[in-house]
């Protein structure tokens, strides 16, 4: 009686945890986006729930338009210099760009395609993503991969390898990033594995 309460209880729980999850994200946000230009309106005497994020995104967007021009590529690049320089700041910064990569794509064009291969031993398989290509004196091809971590696709380990013992798959660079990110859960179904 009671381990079927427990478990009916922790079933509820899986169900309604990422609902809430995503409800409380989505008001944090909000909540972020309208305070950040709240001040202009209090002072102003206007309160519309809602016109902080319009002004956000707005100045957001403005944002974006001045870092893809020549001074305001300059002046990130200037900013990002100033950054780097500073010991901890860095090292967040530069996890939350890698992330933020990861996230947006971007990490993508590094990426050429993904692959199967044998690692950390034989018989048990691991997604890599080839970033490049070379041969040596024998002309045997090989591959230089790049084995991501779960659940940070971020960091991992650089390898190379023979082109032959690597298998290629059909996932795009996306769908392997989901995979590695939701340690194998959104992996899937179906592979050309064995």
């Amino acid at each position: 009686m009671i381990s079927h309460f427990r478990r009916i209880i922790f079933t509820g729980l899986l169900a309604i945890v990422p609902v809430a999850l995503t409800f409380y994200i989505l008001k944090v946000v909000f909540t972020v986006l309208d305070n950040l230009t709240s001040p202009i309106f209090k002072r102003m005497d206007i309160y519309i729930p809602g016109l902080g994020i319009l002004l956000t995104l707005l100045l957001v967007y403005l944002l974006g338009i001045f870092v893809t021009n020549v001074l305001g590529k300059r002046f990130l690049h200037w900013l990002e210099t100033l950054i780097k320089n500073i010991p901890l700041v860095n090292t967040i910064y530069k996890t939350i760009k890698q992330i933020i990569q990861a996230f947006t794509g971007t990490a993508e064009k590094k990426f050429q395609s993904v692959v199967f291969i044998e690692y950390p031993r034989k018989d048990l398989w691991t997604l890599a993503f080839v970033t490049g290509e070379s041969k040596n004196d024998k002309d045997v091809k090989f591959y230089h991969l790049f084995v991501p971590t779960t659940p940070n696709p971020t960091s991992g380990v650089f390898i190379i390898i023979p082109k032959k013992d690597s298998i290629e798959t059909e996932l795009n660079v996306e769908e392997a990033l989901k995979s590695v990110i939701s340690g194998g859960m959104l992996a899937p179904k179906q592979h050309n594995l064995g």
